[in-house]
């Protein structure tokens, strides 16, 4: 039993009286949309495992009060297999069939903007860690993303990445074919262009691919300083380093969306060792908060992979709706939609809130911290933490 089933098995029983005597609590459906097959498969069985942590953690706690009722929280799952055609699938699925109104976790631009299409206008809330800013903005009220985006790494990773390494000036870029990678390469030109890097080129390769020898030959052609594997998952990413390895390539290499150097450095090998991260932390580390370092063992426990960032959103997700729940006094999507950026609420990270107006014209994004790692002799190692900006002044002004 993992320290956080222990933690749950103890809060059950101590409230067991209570909950024997209440009223049949009603089940308040939360919906997954994220790959649970393929190379992102880790990604989304991990979001639907924390997610149903902390429905569990809950639930058993009394789960949420509106109105003076009680609503306990079930997850509902589905494999959106990060294309558009499957989001249409699972988003009809979800809304339409299971009539899930909040849905906590979703990954993929394509899968998502496909959801989106039939949620916005269904009243259906949406928490998802799409990497395109296309799927937000006030067109989308009922929209909001609780992980890091490029327009929130990729900037402060670049910058790190050149501090520690002076002398690149060149870039090859490589990102999939789909949604998420064409967003992210316009990002990441003009992030790389605008601290004096010169773009070589850009490359995509196809979702599911196996054989990135050809993909490698042209990465190295041009003999670039660095190598950007933008969205690519760990998977796939492990699999490009060792081709590199193999055409003794020895440049800088970044993947912004690296979530875990399990993966990467058993399929790379000693290729992957000096990768640079951005969508990472160590969660077992003293910079992790207690709830973390619980659901780390848990993932390890369960996956065999340590607890990334875009597994634990979904966590937090839960939790801020829950918070939303409470002080709109509402189960209505639009009325706690409209409560939630005004709110400072818990999470795992600790208290956060919405924001990012600025960017999107729209209060959407939650604020947590950028976390820049790297492999080292097969490791993933924490080289600093970046907490925005504008949480350090709203948490300032709510005190």
């Amino acid at each position: 039993m993992t320290n956080l089933k222990k933690i749950y098995v103890t809060l059950a029983l101590a409230s067991l009286a209570s909950l024997n005597t209440a009223h049949a609590q009603e089940i308040i459906k939360l919906g997954i949309s994220a790959p649970m097959s393929g190379a992102a498969a880790v990604w989304g069985l991990g979001m639907e495992w924390t997610a149903k942590q902390a429905a569990e953690k809950i639930n058993l706690e009394g789960g949420v009060t509106v109105g003076g009722k009680k609503y306990n929280f079930a997850v509902v799952a589905y494999d959106n297999k990060y294309t558009a055609a499957e989001g249409t699938k699972v988003a009809q699925n979800l809304i339409n069939r299971d009539k899930v109104k909040f849905i906590v976790g979703g990954i993929g631009t394509a899968p998502i903007s496909a959801l989106q299409s039939l949620s916005e206008r269904s009243g259906v809330m949406i928490f998802i860690s799409a990497w395109g800013k296309s799927v937000k903005g006030p067109q989308f009220p009922l929209t909001f993303t609780q992980s890091n985006t490029p327009f929130e790494i990729l900037d402060p990773l670049y910058k790190y990445v050149l501090a520690q390494n002076p002398k690149a000036k060149t870039v090859a870029i490589l990102n999939a074919n789909d949604a998420s990678g064409k967003e992210v390469e316009l990002v990441a030109q003009k992030a790389w262009a605008a601290l004096g890097v010169k773009v070589l080129s850009s490359n995509w390769y196809e979702r599911g691919t196996t054989q990135f020898q050809p993909v490698a030959a042209k990465l190295t052609e041009q003999k670039p300083d660095i190598i950007d594997l933008g969205v690519a998952p760990p998977a796939d990413a492990g699999i490009v380093l060792k081709e590199l390895g193999v055409l003794g390539w020895k440049g800088v290499k970044v993947l912004p969306v690296g979530t875990s150097a399990t993966q990467l450095a058993q399929i790379g090998g000693a290729a992957a060792n000096g990768t640079y991260m951005g969508y990472a932390g160590d969660y077992s580390s003293s910079l992790a908060t207690p709830v973390q370092q619980i659901l780390n063992q848990g993932m390890l426990a369960q996956f065999k992979e340590p607890l990334n960032p875009l597994q634990v959103s979904s966590y937090d997700s839960v939790y801020a709706l829950k918070a939303a729940m409470e002080a709109s006094n509402s189960i209505d999507p639009k009325k706690i939609a409209a409560i939630l950026p005004t709110m400072v609420f818990e999470t795992s990270y600790g208290k956060t809130v919405f924001g990012s107006k600025a960017i999107y014209d729209s209060p959407q994004q939650m604020q947590v911290p950028v976390m820049i790692t790297q492999v080292q002799d097969g490791k993933m190692v924490e080289l600093t933490r970046i907490i925005p900006e504008e949480l350090k002044a709203r948490l300032a002004a709510a005190k």
